[in-house]
């Protein structure tokens, strides 16, 4: 096909570059990586305090998350916990702790505040005069602890302060429950309920039980479903979440009230027995499902009294204990699973964008092994919203877009990056979550519709439901009580795939057992199935059409395509995850099952396509009858569903679609979960690409580098730095079946060292230096035969 020399011009411009040669065995196999880059070059260093909450640093670890700063003296941190949902599904905190400290070493000149990244800790020192103190805090990454060591130059006494904006019933209203279930639809007086605490012993006891009732009766009512309410799973009912505060040398000494930023609290202190060198604070957080608020007690302490590595009762915790041996040993073989360096002048543009890679994939890490994925819109690390927006005088409990609510559209993008991360095992709380919410899902698609299947909607409960306000409380008499009754949400129920599909990549991956999984991959692809044979017969006579396919209508490209025909998301969706449930072996999957998911597979519609000025480009869907938001699933079977980009077939049409198609151009930007980085990357338009990154991993503008947002959601926006560290993954690798293509949207001229993993079990660390690969390691060896350098 001819090309004017303007064209020509214009795509090059983009970095359109399709060239790779094979790596011979002439490249450096067993050459020593000497790269002098560490983890530890990226910890952030603060050399005075923090003004507020906003100022503040993570620091966590199996499920625990908590923001840490010192202001005016004093050392302050919030603690998070995966899954701590209240009656309204608010993620509540657990509260704030206060350090104080006399004579005081913090209100001197001399301060350093350094996340050690290496092993998972904060190191806060400060000096004044001929006194020092430096105070360590870190989660433990095995067991649900929290610990607090201090050590002094000189004997001082200390002061650990509990502190609760909840030791009253608070009334919730306005935007103030977007941080809920309710969202903007509260129906009646909303209330978070107060918590219970108390000295006890040398103790504090602190905990929030959930009533009798919450947010999941209102939905199962409205939603007409109470007549198999007690078939539905409930994650609410019964839950009771807190912990013990203690140290060795430590008494209580009574309570205070005050007022942090514009949310007042109360304080429960213990303070040291006597002025001494070093003490030694731990939180035992518990949280459980439990009849009576006894056996959740009961529980705490035998959790208190089972945890290993850690002297306790008096004695003088130490980090060097076993368990700060082991949880560091498990930060230093996270930071060895997969790493991307680039060797350029700190703080310039292209060092933040490596250094906040790092820094966001440890606050993924801080929540490896919680019962309930890491939240898009903040994570485990939310502070006081008046740090975010002047306007909100909310608790800080708040973050946008609610607490127990998946937004999958969103939630997806937190979690791609970790196959290539190398981090499979922190996915499954993601999986789980869909998992734990199947037996829901299926009810009500049988309940509704009576047939098989699983519907699992966007905006959706932990206990999959679709959430009450989105589902809508006025809605027209007689509209299908399956649906939401919701202009951005209806008939949209394909972000589900996504996360088959990352199920099925982690066998392909690491070789994870998914047969646990293979019933959830099912039900989602039955329920396209079921349901839209379901639709045509309410329709007319015929269930497929002339040639024998699905009609996927109606259906939903994203929130923006609506009502649409055979949407190109959902076809691109279908097909690939058919496609790869069909290459799990015998073993996996008996013959009928393939012979039922062969037929369906031949049953779904082909993509879509239209024309821009001559240039043929992807279409939405085949057509549809309103555009409602900003995202572009045009580009989906560009990411995530893999069928067009480098070394793929079609890779014009797909590379016309990101520069012709003028909705596709017009809602191009690198905030929040915009994913056109990603689109750019994977069609290897590399000057793009490096534009678009550059943008969305620079510094976030706060004072900690990956706290981005709130973009469309909320600070720090998690699906912001997931999907940044997707494009990044995408532009040093990508692949196409066995073939691992190497820096195919790298820029020449970045010089970098990284570590990603590939499929079938494979370990990619590559050195780039001046535009040539110097070292190039493949595990196994048997791999290399694969690779292609795309700058060769």
């Amino acid at each position: 096909m001819r090309i004017s020399v303007w064209i020509l011009f214009f795509l090059l411009s983009f970095g359109l570059t399709a060239r790779g040669q094979k790596v011979g065995s002439s490249a450096k196999a067993t050459a020593q990586v000497t790269d002098k880059q560490t983890i530890s070059d990226y910890n952030p260093v603060w050399t005075s305090q923090s003004s507020n909450s906003a100022e503040s640093m993570p620091c966590g670890g199996g499920d625990i998350g908590l923001n840490v700063w010192v202001e005016k003296g004093e050392l302050l941190f919030y603690i998070a916990r995966s899954g701590t949902f209240d009656e309204n599904n608010a993620l509540l905190k657990l509260g704030r702790v206060r350090v104080s400290l006399s004579p005081n070493p913090f209100e001197g000149k001399t301060f350093r505040q350094e996340l050690i990244l290496k092993d998972g800790y904060i190191s806060i020192k400060g000096a004044k005069g001929d006194l020092s103190a430096e105070i360590r805090i870190w989660a433990d990454v095995f067991q649900p602890v929290i610990q607090v060591e201090l050590q002094s130059s000189k004997a001082i006494n200390a002061t650990f302060a509990y502190e609760n904006w909840r030791s009253s019933d608070l009334a919730i209203s306005g935007k103030e429950n977007n941080s809920n279930s309710w969202k903007w639809a509260p129906q009646g007086e909303v209330k978070t309920f107060r918590d219970e605490i108390s000295f006890e012993g040398n103790s504090i006891l602190f905990y929030h039980r959930n009533k009798e009732t919450t947010v999941f009766d209102a939905t199962v009512k409205q939603q007409g479903l109470e007549s198999i309410k007690d078939s539905l799973d409930n994650p609410l009912k019964n839950l009771t979440f807190g912990g013990l505060m203690q140290g060795s040398g430590l008494m209580p000494s009574g309570t205070y009230d005050g007022k942090y930023l514009n949310t007042g609290y109360r304080g429960w202190a213990l303070k040291s027995v006597r002025a001494a060198k070093s003490f030694a604070m731990q939180i035992v957080l518990h949280t459980a499902q439990t009849a009576r608020v006894k056996a959740w007690r009961d529980q705490l302490d035998s959790a208190e009294k089972s945890l290993t590595g850690i002297p306790v009762k008096g004695r003088r915790l130490s980090f060097s204990s076993n368990a700060a041996a082991k949880s560091s040993r498990w930060w230093n073989d996270y930071w060895n699973r997969s790493y991307i360096f680039i060797d350029a002048k700190p703080n310039s543009p292209e060092w933040q964008i490596a250094r906040n890679y790092q820094l966001f994939r440890y606050m993924l890490g801080c929540n490896a092994y919680g019962k309930l994925p890491t939240k898009f819109n903040g994570g485990l690390f939310t502070y006081d919203p008046l740090g975010v927006d002047s306007s909100y005088h909310f608790t800080p409990d708040f973050r946008n877009w609610g607490g127990g609510t998946h937004t999958a559209q969103n939630q997806r993008l937190v979690y791609w990056p970790m196959l290539k991360s190398g981090d499979t095992d922190i996915m499954k709380a993601q999986f789980d979550f869909y998992l734990n919410t199947l037996n829901n899902a299926r009810r009500r698609t049988r309940f509704y519709w009576k047939h098989e299947g699983a519907a699992f909607t966007e905006q959706m409960e932990n206990f999959g439901l679709p959430n009450p306000a989105e589902y809508g409380w006025k809605r027209p008499e007689g509209y299908d009580k399956g649906m939401e009754y919701n202009a951005w949400l209806e008939y949209e129920w394909d972000t589900a795939l996504e996360f088959c599909m990352m199920i099925l990549e982690t066998q392909r991956y690491a070789n994870k057992d998914i047969a646990a999984y293979l019933p959830l991959i099912e039900n989602c692809l039955g329920f396209f199935d079921a349901h839209y044979q379901y639709l045509a017969r309410q329709r007319g006579s015929k269930f497929l059409d002339a040639d024998g396919h699905l009609v996927l209508y109606p259906g939903s490209g994203a929130e923006t395509y609506k009502m649409a025909y055979n949407a190109s998301s959902t076809v691109a969706g279908l097909k690939t995850v058919l496609t790869q449930l069909l290459e799990l072996p015998d073993s996996a999957m008996n013959g009928e099952k393939k012979k039922r998911w062969s037929a369906m597979l031949r049953s779904i519609p082909p993509l879509a396509f239209r024309d821009f000025a001559g240039h043929a480009t992807i279409a939405p869907a085949v057509h549809w009858e309103r555009v409602n938001n900003t995202e572009s699933p045009q580009l989906y079977p560009v990411f995530p569903w893999g069928i067009y980009g480098v070394g793929k077939p079609g890779l014009d049409t797909a590379r016309n679609t990101y520069l012709y198609d003028t909705d596709a151009v017009k809602f191009r930007s690198h905030i929040g979960w915009k994913q056109d980085n990603i689109f750019a990357a994977r069609l290897g338009l590399t000057q793009e690409a490096k534009r678009l990154i550059l943008l969305k991993m620079k510094d976030s503008g706060r004072r900690f580098p990956s706290f981005w947002g709130p973009g469309f959601d909320w600070v720090p926006d998690h699906n912001w730095g997931g999907s940044g560290m997707i494009g990044m993954q995408e532009m040093l690798m990508q692949t196409e079946g066995r073939k691992i293509m190497l820096f195919p949207a790298w820029p020449k001229e970045w010089d970098t060292h990284f570590k990603l993993r590939a499929p079938y079990q494979t370990t990619i660390e590559a050195v780039l230096r001046n535009g040539k690969l110097e070292v190039l390691k493949v595990i196994p060896e048997s791999r290399r035969k694969d690779v292609v350098n795309f700058l060769q």
